[in-house]
């Protein structure tokens, strides 16, 4: 059997590496040269070996439905009719696979068994309707392909349920296609099982063949899962970040992001076939009993020219004599409020025969608009379906820049399109905090539509905001408004999380930018928290939360003339003088020459605040940072003070897991450290090794922005990149050895990626750090983020 098994395997590897000189196969030719070699080579095994009258062999599975993708598993089922040589035959096909390397998922079935496994095993049936005739007595194989068939349809009502439930399930383990950054090719929401679940609801006559757009889409899944187990060389369902340019450029689709657009449109187009495919099916579903002699449904209005029919939302029957021009957003906002999805064939009426909104739309358009965009998460599957059904951009055709835009920032967990629909969604719950919650809505739609152009989307974005606000008919200070929210939509959380809110001057440029509008900024503040909410888990974190609100109650202040309010955020950055418990430490330090450790705990869900005194010398930052790196805390914000030659700094943490570590095992670590006890670095590393996250092995390559106030001089270096035990404690290591002093430090977590700023001077006191001593901090700072 040895050679036999060579022979196979030679064959295959010519297909994957042909010989020099030989053109290399795409990704389609390469399936079907796969499934042309199995055929042969099966074919033949199996009159070999005598396999002829009386049993057949049967593909499931890849090779049933002729996409065999390399190194996939085989899927074959031996039948016969009652032949007591069936077990022997099945060896002599199995083995030689086996000898090959080759996966194999294999089973021995009478006919009658193989319906009967069919009928109690819901993965199997599923398999067997996509079996195809390889070799032996075809008549066997067509009649239990006939009865398979016969059963699942026969079946399908009360297996129905199970069906769905199994594909919600599989869903929630292996998450969406379109929105993943690895995404699940095969098991996720719009991959392929999907199309095969479509296959299967068509196969019991209870929906039509999948259309030509999801035909389409498999493909390009089924050609990305090609290259993917050809680069890896084996089988594998997920691609890894660092793959995706070499796929992306095997497929002729650009880089990675071009083929995860490519790829979430794909999906999208797959999961809304889905999602109307098992609505149709379950409307479809047979009637048995009294079920059968149940009247029609009964058309329900819901609105004027739009009715329930069927647990959808549909049109009236007279609907669209009146040329309604709000029609189609009325369809929407009442799916919307109901909670009903909208009828396939509703939105195929609407594209094709409801009539064009006209510039500047009519008042009860606008209406109907903003009614939808309120009216929460509901939103969102009619944002969907609307997109799906071309209604969408239609209404918006700005929105095409950004339709399944991946994200170039790994804290988001949405495509564009997608975290303007959910910005939008959170920003319903907030709409009570606002005076003008129509243009808040309105902002969180378009705050990113600017994406996906050749320059600053916010610039871009406030034009087309602007584009947008006149063709809805806005008054023209409404228009300037939006504008100006998606132009500055980044300014409060950037200023909150870069700048020293203690500073007057970081609060006169925020007047200043925003023309002292009071209006402006709340609707700022109020779209700063929808958009991180949007972004992804950890972005809008307490500490954000109190740094932006601080922000804005300060700004508001000025701008209105009322007194200064409290401070509104935990204790981070401290003012001159030092506070109280934190010159008492001082204190202490200063005289013990020891260092000094205090735990401030906040409120319930804040963070706590870290305060550390130690004798003032280089190293006390890094120092500090690393210790409570070492004890699994995640360090927000830094303030580093001086009194009478001891360093005092405030860290504003939160523990990564358990509970905050004791002040005692802090100081007692501190020392060591200080007196070259503990190796900072080998104990980091060591962590690192130990608690290292799957999912951010493959970092990001890090960035260095830099950021000048002009109003006071003073520097800030920002570094992005992928966040990593011990981070602080490198990049204010490396900042320590250029002699640049560090006048307070914020870090922002963002699902796995970090934003860290530092206020710097230079050695000599010097506030504008010349190119040259900024390029040599660049670059050290670059190497502790992938050191």
């Amino acid at each position: 059997m040895t050679g036999v098994a060579d022979d196979l395997v030679g064959a295959r590897a010519l297909l994957l590496t042909p010989a020099a000189g030989k053109r290399r196969l795409g990704p389609a030719e390469l399936r079907g040269a796969l499934v042309e070699l199995y055929e042969f080579w099966l074919a033949s095994r199996a009159a070999a070996i005598g396999l002829t009258e009386g049993a057949a062999l049967l593909a499931v599975g890849a090779l049933g439905r002729r996409e065999l993708v390399p190194y996939s598993d085989l899927d074959l089922v031996l039948v016969h009719e009652r032949r007591s040589d069936a077990e022997r035959l099945a060896e002599r096909l199995w083995y030689p696979l086996w000898d090959a390397g080759i996966g194999l998922d294999h089973s021995v079935r009478t006919p009658g068994q193989a319906v009967q496994v069919a009928a109690t095993d819901l993965r199997a049936a599923l398999g067997l309707l996509e079996a195809r005739h390889l070799a032996g007595q075809r008549e066997l194989s067509e009649k239990v392909d006939t009865a398979v068939r016969r059963a699942w349809r026969a079946g399908i009502r009360t297996r129905f349920d199970e069906l769905e439930r199994m594909t919600r399930q599989r869903w929630a383990r292996s998450g969406d296609v379109a929105h993943r950054v690895e995404p699940d090719l095969k098991n996720g929401r719009g991959g392929l099982r999907d199309v095969s679940l479509l296959d299967a609801l068509a196969a019991a006559q209870l929906i039509d063949r999948p259309s030509a757009e999801v035909a389409e889409a498999r493909l390009l899944l089924l050609d990305v899962r090609t290259e993917l187990h050809r680069l890896a060389g084996r089988a594998r369902d997920v691609p890894r970040t660092q793959d995706a340019d070499d796929i992306a450029a095997e497929l002729e689709l650009g880089d990675r992001f071009d083929l995860a657009r490519a790829l979430s449109g794909a999906a999208r187009t797959v999961g809304y076939a889905v999602d109307v495919g098992l609505r149709s099916a379950r409307a479809a579903l047979p009637r048995r009993g009294l079920a059968a002699l149940r009247r029609a449904p009964v058309r329900r209005p819901l609105d004027e020219g739009v009715v329930e029919h069927s647990g959808e939302v549909a049109l009236a029957r007279d609907a669209l004599a009146a040329k309604d021009p709000a029609l189609a957003l009325r369809v929407a906002a009442s799916a919307a409020r109901t909670g009903l999805p909208i009828a396939a064939g509703t939105l195929t009426r609407l594209a094709d025969t409801a009539p064009e909104l006209r510039e500047p739309w009519p008042h009860a358009a606008l209406t109907e608009l903003l009614s939808l965009l309120g009216s929460g998460h509901r939103l969102v599957d009619v944002v969907e379906a609307l997109d799906r059904g071309g209604l969408w951009g239609r209404l918006f055709p700005e929105w095409g820049a950004v339709r399944d835009l991946p994200p170039r920032d790994r804290a988001h967990v949405w495509t564009v399109d997608r975290h303007l629909v959910e910005a939008c969604a959170r920003a319903a719950e907030l709409t009570t905090q606002v005076a003008r919650p129509d243009l808040l809505l309105l902002g969180a739609l378009l705050h990113d539509i600017g994406k996906g152009r050749d320059a600053d989307h916010s610039v871009v974005g406030e034009c087309l905001a602007r584009q947008v606000g006149a063709r809805l008919g806005l008054p023209g200070d409404d228009v300037r408004t939006l504008a100006a929210m998606v132009r500055h939509h980044l300014l409060l959380p950037d200023t909150a999380t870069r700048r020293d809110l203690d500073d007057p001057a970081t609060v006169g440029r925020v007047v200043q930018t925003l023309d002292g509008d009071p209006r402006l900024l709340e609707l700022l503040g109020a779209l700063a928290e929808a958009d991180s909410l949007a972004t992804g888990p950890g972005v809008w974190s307490p500490w954000k939360r109190a740094l932006i609100a601080e922000l804005v109650d300060r700004c508001h202040a000025v701008m209105t003339g009322a007194p200064p309010p409290h401070p509104r955020r935990p204790p981070g950055p401290a003012p001159e003088p030092l506070d109280p418990p934190l010159r008492e430490l001082a204190v202490s330090a200063a005289g013990t020459g020891r260092p000094q450790v205090a735990v401030r705990a906040g409120e319930t869900g804040a963070p706590a605040t870290v305060l550390v005194a130690l004798p003032d010398r280089p190293g006390t930052l890094s120092s500090a940072a690393g210790v409570l790196a070492l004890h699994s805390l995640e360090v927000h914000a830094a303030a580093v003070r001086s009194h009478e030659l001891t360093a005092a700094d405030a860290f504003t943490v939160s523990p990564r897991f358990g509970r905050m570590p004791d002040p005692a095992v802090l100081r007692e670590d501190l020392a060591r450290v200080l007196d070259g006890g503990l190796d900072l670095a080998e104990a980091l590393a060591r962590k690192e090794r130990d608690y290292r996250r799957p999912e951010v092995d493959e970092p990001v390559r890090p960035r260095v922005l830099w950021f000048d106030d002009e109003a006071t001089g003073a520097v800030v270096l920002e570094l992005r990149g992928t966040d990593r035990i011990g981070l602080l404690y490198r990049v204010a290591a490396a900042l320590e050895r250029c002699r640049a002093d560090i006048r307070w430090a914020k870090v922002e977590t963002l699902g796995s990626s970090v934003v860290d700023s530092f206020c710097l001077v230079g050695p000599d006191g010097e506030a504008s750090l010349p190119p040259e001593y900024r390029l040599r901090l660049e670059q050290a700072v670059l190497a502790a983020a992938l050191a």
